[in-house]
């Protein structure tokens, strides 16, 4: 394993990714009425930020938009020593909403899993729905996107870094073997 990073998509790239997926959540959805997005810190929060615009771009409608933190939902908190719990930050009611749960990088499925449990308790949405970046697979919870970016099958030892700028826009994603 060489340890040198591949570049998967660049900044053109993910917005283009991220263009299209605004484009299939406002279609599916059939605008913006009763639309969330809810984005899982570090991250997703981030994508999600980006497709507020995307949507506002293209409808002219803000929809509302808030951050989740799942640390506290994690099924391997013990294994993972000190995690830093973070914030999170809902300011409207999930009732009866149409939840677009954003990430950047699908694995395991676990952190959805743990997303899902939160958001749950904040309140009951009429559904949620999954955005994100890339879908790598190896699922170990039946867990499926709605919304993908990329697919892009990896092994189990490589990993996926999106790096973000100091605006936290998205400007690369990289495998790293």
């Amino acid at each position: 394993m060489s340890g040198q990073p591949i570049e998967i998509l660049d900044s053109t790239g993910i917005k283009r990714a991220l263009t299209r997926i605004a484009h299939e959540i406002l279609e599916r959805n059939r605008g913006t009425e009763d639309l969330v997005l809810v984005g899982i810190r570090t991250g997703g929060d981030y994508l999600a930020a980006e497709l507020q615009k995307k949507i506002a771009e293209i409808e002219g409608v803000m929809v509302p938009l808030g951050t989740i933190d799942i640390t506290m939902y994690r099924d391997d908190l013990g294994t993972r020593g000190n995690l830093t719990v973070g914030k999170t930050d809902i300011r409207f009611p999930l009732g009866e909403k149409q939840v677009v749960l954003v990430d950047d990088v699908l694995f395991t499925g676990r952190t959805i899993r743990a997303a899902m449990d939160a958001l749950v308790d904040l309140g009951r949405p009429r559904t949620i729905q999954l955005a994100i970046l890339i879908d790598r697979g190896h699922r170990e919870l039946p867990i499926r996107p709605d919304y993908i970016g990329r697919n892009l099958p990896t092994s189990r030892g490589e990993q996926i870094e999106v790096e973000f700028d100091e605006h936290d826009v998205p400007q690369s994603v990289s495998l790293i073997k």
